[in-house]
Order: C-alpha cells, then sequence, then structure tokens
C-alpha cells in the first residue's frame, strides 16, 4: 500500500486543527488511500494515457526497478489526486457503484472528497473542487431502532449487580439510557467528570466538544454500587486511576467491549440481537421527545451540531404529535359535535375554493 504525502497532509489537518477523533480519521484514511489506489490502476492503463513519471518518461517493465519506480508512481498519483478534475471523480462513483457498494457507503465515500478538495482549496492547491458539482446519491431515509421502556427495563434486569463487573455493566447500560451518550464518550469518561451532587456529566465528544449532561438518579446509584465494588477490591492500586469504566484487567474499557457486553446481555433477555449501544442513544432521545422536550434541548443533550440530525427522532413521536393534534386543534372538536348533522345533511361547498 502506497503513501501518499497529501492525504497524510490532510489527515493531520483532521487531527491537530479540526481535531477529529481516532476512529473518524481513520475512516477517512481508507477511503482516501482507496481513491488513491484508484488512481493508480488508473494511471497503469496504457489506453488511458497514464503510467508516466512527472518528466514523461514511461514507467515499463525495463526501468520498473526496486523502489524508486515504486516512489514516483506514489508521487504521480499524489499529483493526479490533486489534479483530479470532475470526469475523474465519476469514474471513481461509477467504479464503487460497479463494486456494489452500497449508496450509503458511497455517499460517505463522496463526502470524504468533498472534504479532501475543500481542504485543497483552502490550502491555496487547487482553486475549486471537483467535487462541487457532483450530487449525492439519494439514500432511503432509515428511521433508527428505538427500545420501549417494557425492553429496557428487561436489560436493566440483566446484570448481576452483586458483582464488580456485573454492577458495572448495570451502570454502562443505565447511563448510556439516562444520558444519551455515544459509546466512545462513554468509555472516554473520568472518575473526575460525574459530579454527583449536581448530577451531572462532563461528556467529551466529537472533535473534542465538550459538553455538560444531565444524569439521573437511578443511573448515579448504579455507578455508586460499582464504585463501591471497585474500592473494596483488593487491586484497585493497579487499576486505572482515572478511567470510570475498567476491564477485568483494570484498563480502560474498550468501545468493543461495551458492545461484546450488550449482546451478552440480548441474548440473557431474550431481545433482538442487532441492537447496539447506538440503539440506548437513540430510545433516550425518542422517549425524551415523547414526553414532550424541546427538539433544541435534546440537540443539546445529544452533542448534534445541526438540528437536521436530531430531527430523524421526530419521525418516531408521530403517536404523541397526533394526540397533541386530537387535542389542541379547534376544528378536532368541531366535527366531533357536527358529525351526526353532517351525515343528514351536507354542509355546503363555498362558492369559490379557499385561498381565492
Amino acid at each position: 500500500m502506497q503513501e501518499y504525502p497529501i492525504i497524510r497532509e490532510f489527515l493531520e489537518y483532521l487531527n491537530y486543527e479540526r481535531h477529529f477523533s481516532v476512529h473518524t480519521v481513520k475512516c477517512y484514511s481508507a477511503d482516501l488511500i482507496q481513491f488513491g489506489e484508484y488512481m493508480s490502476r488508473q494511471e497503469s492503463s496504457p489506453e488511458a494515457g497514464f503510467g508516466k513519471t512527472d518528466a514523461g518518461e514511461s514507467l515499463t517493465p525495463e526501468n520498473q526497478s526496486g523502489g524508486i519506480i515504486a516512489t514516483a508512481v506514489a508521487v504521480d498519483t499524489n499529483t493526479r489526486m490533486i489534479q483530479s478534475d470532475v470526469t475523474v471523480i465519476r469514474g471513481y462513483l461509477t467504479f464503487l457503484n460497479e463494486q456494489n457498494y452500497s449508496k450509503a457507503t458511497i455517499a460517505r465515500k463522496l463526502a470524504t472528497l468533498r472534504s479532501f478538495y475543500k481542504f485543497l482549496v483552502r490550502r491555496g492547491r487547487i482553486s475549486s473542487s471537483p467535487v462541487t458539482s457532483i450530487r449525492t446519491p439519494k439514500q432511503e431515509k432509515r428511521l433508527p431502532r428505538c427500545l420501549d421502556m417494557e425492553q429496557i427495563t428487561k436489560l436493566l434486569d440483566c446484570p448481576d449487580t452483586n458483582t464488580m463487573l456485573g454492577a458495572r455493566d448495570r451502570a454502562i447500560i443505565e447511563t448510556l439510557y439516562s444520558s444519551g451518550l455515544r459509546v466512545s464518550e462513554l468509555v472516554g469518561l473520568n472518575l473526575s467528570d460525574v459530579d454527583f451532587l449536581g448530577e451531572i456529566l462532563h461528556v467529551r465528544g466529537k472533535g473534542k466538544k465538550e459538553r455538560l449532561s444531565p444524569i439521573g438518579s437511578s443511573a448515579l446509584q448504579a455507578i455508586q454500587r460499582y464504585l463501591t465494588f471497585r474500592d473494596a477490591d483488593r487491586r484497585k492500586e493497579t487499576f486505572d486511576q482515572q478511567a470510570m469504566f475498567i476491564n477485568k484487567h483494570g484498563q480502560r474499557l474498550s468501545t468493543r467491549s461495551v458492545r461484546r457486553k450488550l449482546d451478552k446481555y440480548l441474548l440473557m433477555a431474550g431481545l433482538d440481537p442487532k441492537i447496539s449501544p447506538h440503539t440506548l442513544r437513540h430510545s433516550f432521545a425518542t422517549h425524551m421527545l415523547n414526553n414532550g422536550a424541546d427538539l433544541r434541548v435534546v440537540q443539546e443533550l445529544l452533542g448534534h451540531q445541526s438540528l437536521s440530525t436530531t430531527q430523524i427522532y421526530t419521525h418516531l413521536t408521530t403517536d404523541r404529535m397526533k394526540k397533541e393534534y386530537d387535542n389542541s386543534h379547534p376544528r378536532i372538536g368541531f366535527e366531533n359535535t357536527q358529525s351526526i348533522a353532517t351525515e343528514r345533511t351536507p354542509l355546503p361547498l363555498p362558492a369559490k375554493p379557499f385561498g381565492y
């Protein structure tokens, strides 16, 4: 796998200037390296006119020796990535489609290219982005999965809270549901991030943005029980002294470990194994809206930068909206009282359509 200087420069920008998470930077890196390898394969195609160094020398088998030519190809690909036009980008999207990538994946890879070329414009490497005129593929809207309260209760009842690890798992599920945290935010919590008196969590979210998130008394009680077991453990001096949630070896818990633990309890509770830690975040948002919370408040609680991201949860709250509509709209009561009269004598139609 070749290393492309321009990709490295962009990733350093994401990491040190934009403060993106390690996971996000890794995804951008994978997408751009794939694009670079696609460009490299195109260069080796004789009919494409690629496969030449910047000096115009053909990369024939006779002069492709050692790492010198590999470096030349990488440098040439690096240059072509910078100089790509809209035709190249469209060709790449066609290639992805032919490889049977889903629309969602293609949309994500296109978003990566948008960010990449926007970065090049800002750095003065190119005058305009070749991605500007390309539309994102239309995707099917998928509503987030959500648990009801009975399912939440079943899940919470599964961990054995008479052991340190069981009490920890109960505290994890309680915290995810109580505060709507991302699993990466949960495992990033430190002991000092919990304000038991103020019932507040100090959360470090995406892009290293920090926020304060309320946490309920049930979750705090579960955390307190877990910490009581942890403080009584004879190995406590060897534990990570900062991390809130630790594994059996005393080190900070990983996101993958949280998923494995949840899978175990889903099986015990007889719930859908496709449920993920993020489902608890979806459930938190949906239940908040169903019980009358303001959309902008939920946006703040979730740490969403854009309100449109939060609005997807409004699709799951139609029952509440219908009840509010039935109880509040003045014509609903009028229609009910006039129903018998309307059955006997139809109301006269207006002479002209409304609004004219």
